[in-house]
C-alpha cells in the first residue's frame, strides 16, 4: 500500500530526480566553460542555476523524507553525517559526502563576490566530486539501480556530463607547429 511507504516512495522519487537534475546541470556547466568550441553559445546560466537549484531542493526531499520512512528509521544524525549509519555504510556516506559537496559549493555561487570570482571558480570545479559522489551512491545504494529506466535516464543525462567532464580533465595538447613548404 502506498500509504505505507509514501515516506520511501518520496525520497526515492526525489533522489532520482535530484540526480537527473544535477547530471543536466554538470553537464550545463562544463560546456559552458568548454575549450573545444569557439563558436560564441547561448547564455545558459539561468537554466544551470536553475537545474542545480532543483537538484538541491530534491535533495533535500530526498533526505528529509527518510526521517519518517517507516523501515530504515534513520536519525538526522544517520542522514547528515558521513559514516554514522549503520545502514550501508560506504554508499550512504558518498551520498551524504556528495549532497553536502553540492549544497555548499552550489550556494556559494551566491557568495562568489565575497569569496573573489577566481576562488569561487576554483572551489566550484570540485562540484562535480559532489556529482559522482552522488552518482556512486545512486548505482551502489538506490532500490531503481538495476530497473531498465533508471538506468536509461541516467545513462542519458550522466553520460554526458561524465564526458565532458573527462574532456575538461584532459591535459591540453600544444597545438602542431605547421609544416614548412
Amino acid at each position: 500500500m502506498a500509504g505505507d511507504h509514501f515516506f520511501w516512495l518520496t525520497s526515492r522519487a526525489a533522489g532520482v530526480a535530484s540526480l537527473l537534475f544535477a547530471s543536466l546541470a554538470v553537464a550545463i556547466g562544463l560546456s559552458m566553460g568548454s575549450r573545444f568550441t569557439r563558436t560564441r553559445r547561448p547564455d545558459l546560466r539561468v537554466l544551470h542555476e536553475a537545474l542545480s537549484l532543483a537538484a538541491l531542493v530534491a535533495l533535500g526531499v530526498h533526505a528529509v523524507s527518510l526521517l519518517f520512512d517507516s523501515y530504515l528509521h534513520p536519525s538526522l544524525t544517520d542522514i547528515a553525517i558521513p559514516f554514522a549509519s549503520a545502514y550501508q555504510r560506504w554508499w550512504m556516506a558518498a551520498g551524504i559526502a556528495g549532497g553536502w559537496i553540492l549544497l555548499i559549493l552550489g550556494l556559494s555561487a551566491y557568495a562568489r563576490t565575497r569569496i573573489g570570482a577566481q576562488r569561487w571558480r576554483k572551489l566550484h570545479r570540485y562540484t562535480a566530486l559532489g556529482w559522482a559522489l552522488g552518482l556512486a551512491h545512486a548505482i551502489g545504494q538506490g532500490t531503481d539501480a538495476r530497473a531498465w529506466w533508471f538506468l536509461l535516464a541516467v545513462c542519458a543525462t550522466a553520460i554526458p556530463a561524465a564526458a565532458l567532464l573527462a574532456a575538461r580533465l584532459a591535459p591540453t595538447l600544444p597545438d602542431p607547429e605547421p609544416r614548412s613548404a
